[in-house]
C-alpha cells in the first residue's frame, strides 16, 4: 500500500492559513481586525480561497460552545466572497463591532438556515450586510494553525438600527427631491447654451471632468493616501469625479457670477456623470491593489437618483411653469439644509473615526481643502487663459472646486461594504469635502472683487436671470 502523501491542494491551504493569521499576532484592536479583513479579501482573489473558506466554516461549525461567552454590540456584517466561486456561496462571514474588532462567524451547518424567511437567527443574513445592526452572540476562541482567532455564533437574529435605516432612506430621499428641485429649474432651451456659448461650457467640463480628477490622484499619489488609506484615496477621486451641485450655484448667486451658465454647467456635469463617474472610478482605481469599482452600482445609483428626478422635474416645469417657479426656492433652500444634514449626521454617527489621526489628521484635512481651492483657482486660471471675462469665470471657478457632495456621500454610502471600505473612509471624505467647500467659496468670493472685478454692466446678469 503506498505511503500517504500531502496533495498540492493541502500544501496550498497550509500556506494560505499561515500567511492568514501570522502576521496578525502582533496586533491588536482595530489593527487585529482590519488586519484579519484585507488578509481575507486578499485571499479572496485567490483560485485557491475557495477550500481555505470551506476551512475556516469547517472550523466554525466544530467548535465546543459550552464555555461560550455572551456579548452584545452594534456594528456590520461583511460577507467575504472567494472571486472563483461567486455563484456557489463558499463565503467567509464576519461580523465588525463599530469600534473595529473582526469575529469569524460560525454558519450552520444546513445551508437552508440561511434562507430568508427560516427560523434560524441566521435567516436571510445575505441581505443585511449594508445595514448597521444590533447582534446578539456566543463568542469562543479556537486556534488555527498558532493562532487564536474569535469565532461568533448569533443567539437571535441581528437587529435593523432604527436610526441608520432612517439616515440610508433620508440621505436617499433628500438627494431624489433636491435633483427634481434642480429639473424645475430647467428646461430644454438651457441645454441649448452649449451652441449659443460653447467656450464657457467646454472649459467647465473639462476642468471638471478631466482637470479635477488627475489632481486628485496627484495629490493622493504625493501624499501617500494610494498605498497607505486607498480609501480615502477612492474618496479622493469620487469627489472630483462627481458633478456640480446647488451649493456652486447659490455660492455663484452670492459672487455675483454668471448664474446662467452656472446653472448650465451643472445640468450639463449632471447629465455627463452617468458616463464620466464609473469612467473616471473605474480608470483611476481600479488598478490598485484590493479595490474593484462596482461600475454598475454607481450607474445605477445616478441614474435612479440623478438622472430620473432630473427628468421628472423638468417634466413638471413643461406642464406647470408657474408652480414650478414657485417652488424652485423651496427645493434651492432643501438643498442646502439637506446636504448640511446629511454632512452633521453623517460626522455626527462616525465620530469614532476621527480618533484615528494617523487616518484622518492634518494631511488628510489639508488634502481635502487643497483639491477644492485648488479647482477655485484652476478654474480661475484656465478660463482666462482662453478670454473667458470675469463674469463667466467666478461661475466657472466655483463650478470647478464645489460639487455634489451629497451624491458623492450617497454613492460612498451605498457601495463601500461591497468594496470593503472597512473604516467608510470614502464617506468620511465626502462629507469633509462636502464641509470644506463652503469654506473654499467664502473665500473665493471675498477674493473675487480683488482678482475678477466686475464691469457695472456685468453685475446686472444675475439680475436680469432671477427675473426670468
Amino acid at each position: 500500500m503506498p505511503t500517504r502523501t500531502a496533495t498540492p491542494w493541502m500544501i496550498t491551504l497550509f500556506i494560505s492559513l499561515i500567511m492568514l493569521f501570522s502576521p496578525a499576532q502582533t496586533l491588536a484592536g482595530n489593527d487585529l481586525g482590519e488586519a484579519l479583513y484585507n488578509k481575507l479579501s486578499l485571499q479572496a482573489n485567490s483560485l485557491k480561497s475557495i477550500l481555505l473558506f470551506a476551512h475556516l466554516n469547517k472550523t466554525g461549525q466544530q467548535l465546543d460552545w459550552t464555555s461560550a461567552t455572551t456579548d452584545r454590540f452594534e456594528g456590520n456584517l461583511r460577507i467575504i466572497r472567494p472571486k472563483s466561486d461567486m455563484e456557489n456561496g463558499s463565503a467567509v462571514y464576519l461580523l465588525r463591532k463599530l469600534s473595529g474588532e473582526i469575529y469569524i462567524l460560525a454558519l450552520p451547518e444546513n445551508a437552508t438556515d440561511l434562507a430568508p424567511g427560516s427560523s434560524s437567527a441566521y435567516a436571510g443574513l445575505d441581505a443585511l450586510f449594508k445595514s448597521k445592526l444590533k447582534f446578539e452572540v456566543l463568542l469562543t476562541k479556537t486556534t488555527i494553525d498558532g493562532i487564536s482567532q474569535t469565532f461568533a455564533r448569533l443567539v437571535s437574529p441581528p437587529e435593523h438600527l432604527l436610526l441608520d435605516r432612517l439616515f440610508k432612506i433620508s440621505i436617499i430621499l433628500m438627494l431624489f427631491f433636491v435633483m427634481v428641485g434642480m429639473g424645475m429649474t430647467l428646461t430644454v432651451d438651457d441645454f441649448t447654451l452649449l451652441f449659443k456659448h460653447p467656450k464657457g461650457i467646454i472649459v467647465g467640463e473639462v476642468l471638471q471632468f478631466g482637470i479635477m480628477p488627475l489632481l486628485a490622484v496627484g495629490l493622493g499619489y504625493l501624499m501617500g493616501f494610494h498605498t497607505s488609506y486607498p480609501f480615502i484615496f477612492v474618496g479622493m477621486v469620487l469627489i472630483t469625479a462627481i458633478p456640480g451641485g446647488v451649493t456652486s450655484n447659490l455660492m455663484t448667486y452670492y459672487a455675483k457670477g454668471d448664474l446662467a451658465l452656472s446653472i448650465s454647467l451643472t445640468s450639463f456635469s449632471t447629465v455627463l456623470s452617468i458616463f464620466f463617474t464609473p469612467l473616471l472610478l473605474a480608470l483611476y482605481c481600479a488598478n490598485m491593489p484590493d479595490i474593484a469599482i462596482p461600475v454598475k452600482v454607481v450607474i445605477q445609483t445616478i441614474m435612479i437618483l440623478v438622472i430620473i428626478p432630473l427628468i421628472l422635474g423638468m417634466g413638471f416645469r413643461k406642464k406647470w411653469p408657474r408652480a414650478a417657479k414657485k417652488g424652485t426656492p423651496f427645493f434651492s433652500a432643501l438643498g442646502i439644509i439637506a446636504l448640511l444634514v446629511l454632512i452633521g449626521a453623517g460626522i455626527l454617527g462616525n465620530l469614532s473615526l476621527f480618533a484615528d489621526t494617523a487616518r484622518y489628521g492634518l494631511k488628510f484635512y489639508m488634502t481635502i481643502f487643497t483639491i477644492t481651492m485648488a479647482g477655485i483657482l484652476l478654474g480661475i486660471v484656465c478660463a482666462k487663459l482662453v478670454g473667458i471675462n470675469n463674469y463667466q469665470s467666478r461661475a466657472i471657478s466655483l463650478e470647478t472646486g464645489l460639487r455634489n457632495s451629497a451624491l458623492a456621500m450617497t454613492i460612498a454610502l451605498l457601495i463601500q461594504d461591497s468594496m470593503g471600505d472597512f473604516y467608510s473612509s470614502m464617506f468620511v471624505t465626502s462629507g469633509l469635502f462636502g464641509l470644506i467647500m463652503y469654506l473654499a467659496g467664502i473665500v473665493a468670493i471675498f477674493l473675487y472683487p480683488y482678482i475678477l472685478p466686475l464691469e457695472k454692466t456685468e453685475t446686472q446678469g444675475v439680475k436680469e436671470f432671477i427675473s426670468k
